[in-house]
C-alpha cells in the first residue's frame, strides 16, 4: 500500500515506485528516497566547501607578507636623506627586512630610538652580513632616508660605517631607493 505526504493513502498505482526507486528499499515509501538534509550527497558538496574556505584562507597567509613588502618610495622619501650617530641596541634579521634599533644622543643630551630598515636577511647574508655583523653595543654611523611618516624615528638604511672605517651596504636592491647597488 503506499501513502503520500499527508499519510493517506495513495491514488497512485506503481508507477510511483518507479518514480522513487525499488520498493524493497527502506521499506519502499517514497519519503525514505528523498534527500535528507546533510545525506552523503551534501555532505561531500559542505565538506568540499570547508575544504575551499581552508584552502583560500592558507592562501591568504601564504600571500600576507608577500603584501607586507613595499616600494621604497611607498614608505620612505629620498628628498630626507639622514646621517645617524648612534649605538646598535637591537639588530633583527627577520623576513621581509632586517632591522637596526640604533639609540641617537642628541645635542641636548636627549636619546632617540631610531629604526633602521636594511635589506632582506637572504641579501644580507649573501653580501657576507650575519647576525653576529652587528651585536648590541655597537657604535656605527648609519646613511638613510628618512620615513615620510611625521614623528616617527625610522629610515630606510643604506650604508653603514664603523669606527674603524669599515663599510657596509645594508640597503634593500631591487625597491627604487637612490644610490641603491645591485647584488653581486
Amino acid at each position: 500500500m503506499l501513502y503520500n505526504d499527508a499519510g493517506s493513502e495513495s491514488a497512485c498505482g506503481s508507477e510511483e515506485f518507479l518514480a522513487f526507486g525499488d520498493p524493497s528499499s527502506k521499506g519502499g515509501n517514497y519519503r525514505d528516497h528523498q534527500k535528507e538534509p546533510y545525506s552523503n550527497d551534501e555532505g561531500g558538496i559542505l565538506m568540499m566547501k570547508a575544504a575551499l574556505v581552508v584552502a583560500g584562507c592558507g592562501l591568504f597567509l601564504i600571500a600576507a607578507p608577500a603584501w607586507a613588502h613595499h616600494s621604497f618610495t611607498a614608505e620612505f622619501d629620498a628628498n630626507q636623506p639622514v646621517k645617524l650617530e648612534g649605538t646598535i641596541t637591537k639588530w633583527e634579521m627577520i623576513n621581509p627586512h632586517s632591522w637596526i634599533h640604533l639609540d641617537v644622543v642628541g645635542a641636548d643630551g636627549k636619546v632617540t630610538s631610531w629604526m633602521i630598515e636594511g635589506g632582506s636577511p637572504n641579501a644580507l647574508m649573501r653580501r657576507g652580513i650575519s647576525k653576529a655583523t652587528l651585536p648590541p653595543g655597537t657604535k656605527i654611523v648609519v646613511e638613510g632616508y628618512r620615513s615620510k611618516e611625521p614623528g616617527t624615528f625610522r629610515a630606510n638604511g643604506r650604508d653603514i660605517t664603523f669606527p674603524d672605517g669599515r663599510k657596509l651596504f645594508v640597503g634593500s636592491s631591487g625597491t627604487g631607493a637612490p644610490d641603491e647597488r645591485p647584488e653581486k
